[in-house]
């Protein structure tokens, strides 16, 4: 019986070796996509400037980070910009993705670990359209109470922010209309590719959509259930089941508990805890294939104190700490000495 446990804790030990290799020195390349026109809520273009403000170029370059802030994205403001197939303001959502996605492929270019700021998550279709661009095929993990994968047809509010994995996805190219200003974008993720993770706010065409295709999906049933360490255990099994492919994190901060970070635009109760949240990037950073981030839905004018405010954006540069190496265990650069007497 002893035998038994020694050989399942060393198998245990194997498996973790492989989830967790050790990245070189990493660097990030900040892009600002300071952009609402994906939902109805003003406020959410300023959180790209307040996550700087809270330190982050500072912070990351403390922990070893080389960093280079390539500043905000300018959109272009249409209009008119009337409502198409039930979907609202699409011109302006295709224009400034076509702009996000090539400037998320200059980053790759450059050889950084993209960072995107939102700003709403409509901006995850030219983040990820551009980082498979830059990169090829990717494995997309999507931390979300939503999961933001209704098409323009299903959607009951129009907003764009509620649709973006409905564009990446193959597999539902022709459930998509002929939308102005996407004709740049084509699919570009497999739907056996893409894990959920926070679920607990989701549309029935969108948990029709998850069932008929497949997708791995956690709601907060099985992160209650399984616990986070086991979530993100079966996550990179089952991402890597196929192949190893660089890690596309896309992070709304919804998929954190409102009691930690309620400014955002659509909070639901019963989400992921702090420490939760924090896990998920220190284990996908230490994948060492994390290759580009977005931390989209922070909008300060939802906090009804300063403190609200405060809480979720410290929250927003936690993860992003997280996701280039922060361990709460503590870190020291590699070439740190004691100071001689």
């Amino acid at each position: 019986m002893k035998g038994a446990r020694t050989l399942q804790q060393l198998a245990l030990t194997v498996k973790r070796s492989l989830h967790h290799s050790h990245p070189a020195l990493r660097s990030a390349g900040i892009i600002g996509a300071p952009f609402s026109k994906g939902q109805s809520r003003g406020g959410v273009e300023s959180g790209p400037d307040r996550i700087r403000a809270a330190g982050l170029v500072d912070r990351l370059q403390q922990q070893g980070c080389a960093v280079k802030d390539y500043g905000n994205l300018t959109f272009e403001d249409i209009v008119p910009d009337e409502p198409v197939k039930g979907s609202r303001r699409v011109r302006a959502v295709g224009s400034a993705n076509q702009r996000l996605s090539e400037a998320v492929q200059a980053v790759k270019k450059d050889g950084h670990t993209a960072v995107m700021l939102g700003g709403d998550h409509s901006l995850a279709i030219g983040s990820i359209h551009g980082h498979a661009a830059a990169v090829g095929p990717l494995s997309v993990v999507w931390v979300d109470a939503h999961a933001d994968v209704n098409t323009p047809l299903t959607s009951y509010t129009g907003n764009l922010h509620g649709q973006p994995m409905s564009y990446l996805l193959y597999e539902l190219q022709s459930k998509v209309p002929v939308l102005p200003n996407f004709s740049w974008m084509k699919p570009c993720v497999s739907s056996q590719d893409l894990v959920y993770i926070g679920l607990r706010d989701v549309d029935p065409a969108e948990h029709h959509i998850l069932k008929l295709l497949g997708v791995k999906a956690f709601s907060m049933s099985q992160v209650d259930q399984l616990g986070v360490a086991r979530v993100m255990e079966e996550t990179c099994d089952y991402l890597w089941d196929r192949a190893k492919k660089p890690i596309h994190l896309s992070y709304d901060i919804d998929a954190i508990d409102p009691s930690v970070t309620p400014a955002t635009g659509t909070p639901v109760v019963g989400g992921l805890t702090y420490r939760e949240g924090l896990y998920i990037t220190e284990h996908l950073c230490q994948t060492g294939l994390l290759s580009a981030v977005d931390l989209v839905e922070v909008n300060p004018l939802r906090g009804r104190t300063e403190d609200d405010v405060h809480s979720t954006v410290s929250t927003a540069v936690d993860l992003l700490l997280g996701c280039f190496g922060r361990l709460r265990e503590g870190n020291h650069l590699p070439d740190y000495s004691l100071p001689e007497p």
